[in-house]
């Protein structure tokens, strides 16, 4: 019985043991998927001299903007959005290096008379100058600026938008130009080195001399190791930084239309042709828009010379109600029908005088009061008032009141004005008078127009045209996807990659230096997905589980470079500096050689080349005639140590130079402006303090997580 005992008192142990360790099994997995203190996840978005910037609020800002953009009707792609993350993100990186730099140089914040003097002082912020100038006397009004601002009310969005976004930025931007204008008031250039440089730049060498091209020597003859070029770049690192990169060879799957899915476009438009050709003018927008058109409607006549189609010219031979087509123009099939004819300017003068009802802003004034107010200004109008005054007093067309109401108009923006006012200066004739009320449910109210002139009438063509884009058919689709996923699944590393594109008969394209924040591959197009899979989940070698889809095609890649920021690797080096280091071989081999020579002559014997001579060599001008641009050359030129006796060898870009100088002189610049020269000197020295600010960004400690994230 006691033993019994015993081993139920140690099993309830061991039970109690395991229990604890499922439940802290159980916490540590629940941790490591909810992100908790065990993962592995970070929300540091990157680092900027030690400082850490956090992702979420960087998404925040990047919201923000991206809401901005969209309510400026600006087309929110991939690319715009990656634009906007990069303008953040160096935002960011800026605030950081120059509040170190404010810091240190004892900048103080700006305090709130400088931020008067930012909103209502002499230079006012563009978007406040435009809104508050007075049209009589065409100056910044800083009352009525002041005014609106403090009328805001708080806590409203345009309340936050303004103080929360637009003054933090006018103030972040007066500091930057304290900075610059600090620096660039720093640097100047005294009258003495105007003077010199001036000197030294009206010299005149020359010179005889022997060259040795490089050439002579064959490049078969002379080895490049990877060990010669890794001692070359190490010597000089700063020139051969590289940014990190990656590198990929894929092959693409076409999802194009093929010719029956061509076919099919066409007989479906072509069967339509009937029923638009039967419809009267006034159905054409509905049919239009039940038939899913690419191409919109158009509610205006078109001028003869505006009229910039394909087949124009069959198009306005159309009788009223005709349809011409179906015709390939671009990528889609589309049908024309002829709604109407009649003439119209090319381009029309007029003025007007507006009365609002409503702006963005909101209601401005009633219908009625608007309507009072326009009938009064034309009866005075009428009776003898100036319209220019008019304008001035009444328009709430700002702007215009600077230009007496005129506006000039070309045919092609009709329709990007109001129906009612383009109608009255299109349709009408010149002379014409009237009252007309926008219906514009943001800009509504009433104009007063006045047509000044007509130019170039010609008949204008109202047309309607159904247009639908030669699609690819699901087959055509999944054919291409199954292809570019059967591909994948096979070829699992760069082995198998090519052996099935040798297999399949594939084309292998390569796509090198991608960069980690490009949105997608140059050449091939954009797909963001892509790039994160390159530089977040690819080791070279490495081919992509699945297709991506890029336009009208599925890629496969295979990732087969990888480079870190850093000293360049020899491979992605030699490229750029294996000729130099075979020159410089060759360049000893010349050299030696020549040997212990030490006239032209001499040299010229040895090595079988002619003695020349160069005349006038600039000491201003890097290129010299009949060799080119040799620095070292022209530095040796003017080495008065070389008119005694012959020079050292000189190693250049393109051949072994000995030289003996024969002659230095001046040529005078009577015209030459020692002023005017300083003061160009001084303004361009003006513009270090932005250079110097990139040089602060290019040296600052950038940890970079962006990838990771977006």
């Amino acid at each position: 019985m006691s033993v019994i005992q015993t081993i139920r008192d140690k099993a309830a142990w061991i039970i109690i043991a395991a229990i604890a360790l499922a439940l802290i099994a159980f916490i540590v997995e629940d941790a490591l998927r909810s992100g908790g203190i065990f993962s592995s996840h970070s929300t540091t978005l990157g680092k900027i001299n030690g400082t850490k910037i956090d992702a979420m609020a960087f998404e925040q800002r990047y919201k923000v903007a991206e809401a901005n953009y969209q309510q400026a009707n600006y087309p929110v792609d991939d690319r715009l959005r990656q634009q906007i993350r990069d303008g953040i993100w160096n935002e960011y990186v800026e605030d950081a290096v120059l509040g170190e730099e404010y810091e240190k140089l004892g900048f103080a914040p700006i305090s709130k008379e400088e931020r008067g003097d930012i909103l209502y002082g002499p230079n006012p912020p563009q978007q406040l100058r435009q809104q508050f100038t007075d049209p009589k006397t065409n100056m910044y009004d800083a009352a009525a600026a002041a005014q609106a601002i403090g009328s805001m009310k708080k806590n409203s969005a345009q309340y936050v938008s303004f103080w929360g976004e637009f003054v933090p930025a006018l103030e972040k931007n007066r500091m930057k130009e304290k900075f610059v204008s600090l620096l660039s008031n720093s640097a100047y250039t005294p009258k003495w080195l105007v003077e010199k440089i001036n000197a030294e730049n009206s010299q005149i060498s020359s010179i005889s001399y022997v060259s040795v091209p490089y050439a002579t020597i064959p490049d078969s003859t002379i080895k490049v190791s990877d060990d010669d070029i890794r001692q070359y770049v190490n010597q000089n690192k700063e020139a051969y930084q590289q940014e990190e990169a990656r590198g990929i060879e894929y092959v693409m799957f076409d999802a194009a239309p093929s010719k029956a899915d061509s076919a099919k476009s066409l007989n479906d438009i072509a069967a339509k042709k009937q029923e638009f050709a039967s419809l009267p003018a006034s159905e054409a927008e509905s049919f239009l828009v039940r038939n899913n058109s690419e191409t919109p409607f158009f509610d205006g006549y078109v001028h003869s010379a505006a009229m910039k189609v394909a087949f124009a010219d069959s198009i306005k031979q159309l009788a009223d109600g005709a349809v011409y087509g179906p015709y390939l123009d671009g990528n889609n099939y589309v049908l024309a029908k002829m709604l109407g004819k009649r003439a119209i300017p090319d381009s029309v003068k007029s003025r007007h005088i507006l009365i609002k009802i409503q702006d963005q802003q909101g209601v401005k004034r009633t219908d009625s009061a608007a309507k009072k107010l326009i009938d009064s200004i034309v009866t005075a109008i009428r009776n003898g008032a100036s319209f220019d005054s008019m304008v001035v007093k009444f328009s709430d067309d700002e702007g215009s009141k600077n230009n007496k109401g005129e506006y000039e108009f070309s045919s092609i923006q009709f329709g990007n004005l109001s129906k009612e006012f383009a109608e009255t200066i299109f349709y009408g004739n010149t002379g014409d008078k009237k009252t007309v009320k926008v219906e514009n449910a943001s800009y509504a109210g009433y104009h007063y127009i006045e047509v000044l002139s007509q130019k170039n009438i010609a008949t204008g063509y109202k047309v309607a045209y159904i247009s639908r884009p030669i699609v690819a058919s699901d087959e055509t689709v999944n054919t291409a996807s199954s292809a570019a996923s059967q591909f994948a699944g096979e070829s699992r590393d760069k082995a198998s990659f090519d052996e099935n594109v040798k297999k399949k008969n594939l084309n292998k394209f390569p796509a090198m230096d991608i960069k980690p924040m490009e949105t997608g591959i140059p050449g091939l197009g954009e797909n963001r997905e892509l790039i994160r899979w390159i530089f977040n989940d690819a080791k070279p070698g490495k081919v992509a589980d699945h297709a991506y889809q890029i336009g009208d095609k599925y890629v496969v890649p295979v990732l087969v470079q990888a480079y870190n920021k850093g000293v360049m690797a020899v491979d992605r080096a030699r490229p750029l500096v294996e000729y130099k280091i075979r020159n410089r071989k060759k360049a000893d081999a010349i050299i030696q050689k020549v040997g212990s020579a030490n006239t032209l002559d001499g040299i010229s014997k040895v090595v079988n080349q002619p003695v020349l001579k160069a005349d006038s060599i600039m000491f201003s001008s890097p290129f010299i005639p009949n060799i080119g641009n040799e620095t070292k050359l022209i530095g040796a030129a003017f080495n008065k140590d070389n008119q005694s006796k012959v020079s050292t060898p000189i190693d250049g870009e393109i051949a072994v130079f000995y030289i003996k100088v024969e002659n230095i002189s001046a040529k005078a610049n009577p015209n030459l402006d020692v002023k005017q020269m300083q003061q160009s000197m001084n303004q361009n020295q003006r513009m270090s303090g932005f250079r110097i600010i990139e040089a602060i960004k290019k040296g600052a400690d950038i940890v970079d997580n962006r990838i990771r994230f977006f």
